[in-house]
């Protein structure tokens, strides 16, 4: 062929080597095809994930906001709860620190009107997811050329679980993006370890670093890096003493001197992390499941119909370690009791990766690229083959996607925006939610410093004991008796229509009508059907 060059030749940016043992065969890169550069697959990242942050309408886990934008904007305006979290200092003010920012500036320029503080923190996690992506796609084109680094995109933008929560402000999400800039860079995840120059290896670590300050569970996917890297590196004592420790260090103390300024005293944020998390199992309050719920529910319905191609591309390629990464994160996380979907985010786009390399070999010959008359039959037929493909795992994962975006488990954020706008205009002094606890966003979205209460479940020391949450879903009448003894009366009252059918004669007694009416969800969500959220307020407000 007429531009093949050695990869040592060029940058990475104009051209790789195909490390796929298979092939054998060096590859274009994408920017030395103007249509494919990584300057343009990034702004084209860029351009999809915000419209995905706007189009992200729906509720799925409290952490998005009672434990990153809450606590951002305590920092930013004064005001903001924090959670028992915070008072144990088992969570890092560094990943908050960012949305903080971003909320001084909008306050700077004027703009924090109730649509860009509810608008304004998912279009900054969506630049971060596009990066996210970008190396998502360079990743792919290092490993499997540049073809399948196309369907690798394709298959992470289309995914629905990625579509649906990787432009929420999770730590998890940002975590994600670090994992798969940090994988870039690592020399043991390459065929070859001199494809990587030593400078690379370190901003690895720099990431790698990073990521495990944001969330130090993060440390499981490291340490298998870490293990592999020792295995092949040739200078180990000087990967350790004068790369592993020089750059773990600076990033630990930087991080703890940020959490002593904020917290007000020394605390190491990791230690207490993994004091509760895995010697006291203390997440094990918020519910359990089965040791191999990961593998046989949890992962599965994350990569959804994209499964049989990712298991097909985890195959074909024979790229071990990235499969083996997988099953080692799956496999320490089912160790835990306490499981969530989120938990293992940072590998589906691995995954993902697996099925573009999949959809790319789709009827390709085994000789690749070479000129035969069976190939130049293959490529008659590898169209229609890819084209059923692309509208399967469209016609499955879009639906899904805007579904979980759009529908399910909206009325949270319906109306937190609604009590937000009216808030403005001076109709809402006060507010209780008699809800399951961190059930709907708080003070980050409603940005007013007016009183409110929720209902409590931070865990006892004490077992068996029943938290607020607890005590009002088992018997919400004579919770709601014995809580109001002691409240003061709140001009507006927040609550599910599975609860409120039980406290319809109390909020007649307290003089409660019904304001607004959201729609939430058409199936169970936690433990009943939360149909819709209800705002009471008092009569004459």
């Amino acid at each position: 062929m007429r531009h093949r060059k050695s990869a040592k030749n060029v940058d990475d940016k104009d051209k790789i080597e195909s490390p796929n043992a298979s092939d054998r065969e060096k590859v274009t890169t994408s920017s030395s095809n103007p249509k494919f550069s990584s300057r343009r697959v990034f702004v084209i990242c860029m351009a999809i994930r915000m419209a995905n942050s706007l189009l992200v309408q729906t509720y799925f886990n409290p952490d998005e906001h009672w434990q990153v934008l809450e606590v951002a904007h305590r920092i930013a305006f004064g005001y903001g709860h924090l959670t028992w979290e915070w008072e144990r200092g088992i969570r890092s003010y560094l990943h908050p620190m960012l949305f903080s920012c971003l909320y001084k500036v909008l306050a700077l320029f004027h703009l924090d009107t109730p649509l860009f503080m509810i608008k304004a923190p998912r279009m900054l996690q969506s630049m971060f997811s596009a990066v996210g992506d970008l190396y998502l796609y360079k990743l792919s084109h290092v490993l499997f050329g540049g073809h399948a680094a196309q369907w690798a995109l394709f298959s992470q933008l289309t995914n629905w679980f990625m579509f649906y929560c990787f432009t929420r402000t999770l730590s998890n999400s940002l975590e994600t993006v670090l994992t798969l800039v940090g994988l870039y860079h690592w020399p043991c995840i390459r065929a070859s370890s001199s494809e990587v120059h030593s400078v690379s290896r370190k901003w690895g670590l720099l990431v790698a670093a990073l990521a495990c300050a944001i969330r130090p569970t993060s440390a499981i996917t490291w340490a298998y890096v870490g293990i592999l890297e020792l295995l092949v590196t040739r200078d180990r004592l000087s990967f350790i003493f004068l790369e592993v420790a020089p750059i773990g260090f600076l990033v630990i103390a930087l991080t703890c001197l940020l959490d002593r300024l904020m917290y007000g005293a020394w605390v190491i944020v990791p230690l207490n992390f993994l004091k509760f998390n895995f010697l006291s199992s203390g997440g094990d309050y918020y519910g359990t499941h089965k040791w191999h719920w990961y593998f046989s529910q949890g992962f599965p319905v994350m990569l959804f119909t994209f499964l049989p191609f990712s298991i097909a591309g985890i195959i074909t390629s024979r790229q071990w370690k990235l499969s083996g990464l997988i099953a080692w994160v799956l496999g320490l996380y089912s160790v835990l009791g306490h499981k969530e979907f989120r938990f293992v985010l940072p590998v589906l786009p691995i995954a993902l990766m697996f099925s573009g390399h999949s959809l790319a070999t789709i009827g390709k010959p085994d000789s690749s690229y070479g000129r035969t008359k069976d190939s130049i039959r293959i490529k008659t037929k590898c169209p229609s083959k890819n084209l059923l493909a692309v509208l399967f795992l469209l016609a499955t994962n879009l639906p899904m996607a805007f579904y979980m975006s759009l529908v399910h488990q909206r009325g949270s954020e319906d109306v937190m925006n609604y009590l937000s706008k009216e808030a403005l205009i001076g109709k809402v002094e006060s507010i209780v939610f008699l809800t399951p606890c961190h059930a709907l966003p708080y003070y980050s979205t409603l940005h007013h410093n007016l009183p409110m209460q929720f209902l409590d479940c931070s865990p006892s020391e004490e077992k068996g004991v029943l938290d607020e949450s607890d005590r009002f879903m088992m018997d919400p009448v004579g919770f709601a008796a014995d809580f109001a003894k002691n409240w003061s009366l709140p001009s507006h009252i927040v609550l599910f229509d599975s609860q409120e059918k039980l406290l319809k004669d109390f909020l007649t007694s307290h003089s409660f009508q019904e304001e607004r009416r959201f729609f939430h969800a058409h199936f169970k969500v936690d433990r009943d059907l939360q149909a819709s959220v209800v705002i009471y307020s008092l009569k004459g407000q």
